[in-house]
């Protein structure tokens, strides 16, 4: 049990060697494992391609890949994969997720806490309320109200 406990230690010190030998601070981390895109080709102050350049680094490799395998995963992460991939694809929403991963990970590290997941049904009702409280902000600058539809089954006949 000791011998677990210390492997993943040693494991997690490791990883954050190699982030920590790039940059301490969480702003810049993302951008240089390059998992933000760093050549926006602009021209005419418009811009043309924001892709994320293919790289050879082994922390962004592991952090795309941990993203990757939230696919399927009934956890808050796993229902921030699906409603990114749903919406931008898969690419996207991978580069996203593991954006998301690496500052979790300064987070946690920094503070010494440990993650708790929500859940997804926490994710799922928290990502409802904020659609809903834009809706109500859209519905009132154009004048408009929301009420919402009534539960009950009254018949006409």
């Amino acid at each position: 049990m000791a011998a677990q406990t210390l492997c993943r230690s040693v494991v997690a010190t490791q990883l954050w060697v190699l982030i920590c030998a790039v940059c301490n601070l969480v702003l810049a981390l993302p951008r240089l494992l390059l998992l933000l895109p760093i050549n926006c080709r602009i021209t005419g102050g418009k811009v043309k391609s924001s892709k994320s350049r293919r790289v050879v680094n082994r922390v962004a490799t592991a952090l795309r890949t941990a993203a990757q395998s939230l696919c399927r995963s009934q956890s808050a992460l796993g229902g921030f994969y699906r409603r990114l991939a749903a919406r931008l694809g898969a690419p996207k929403a991978i580069t996203a997720t593991a954006h998301k991963l690496v500052r979790i990970f300064y987070r946690l590290w920094t503070t010494g806490n440990v993650y708790t997941d929500p859940g997804l049904d926490a994710y799922e009702q928290q990502y409802r309320e904020r659609t809903l409280k834009n809706l109500k902000k859209k519905a009132q600058a154009f004048g408009l109200e929301l009420i919402p539809i009534s539960d009950s089954t009254e018949c006409v006949s």
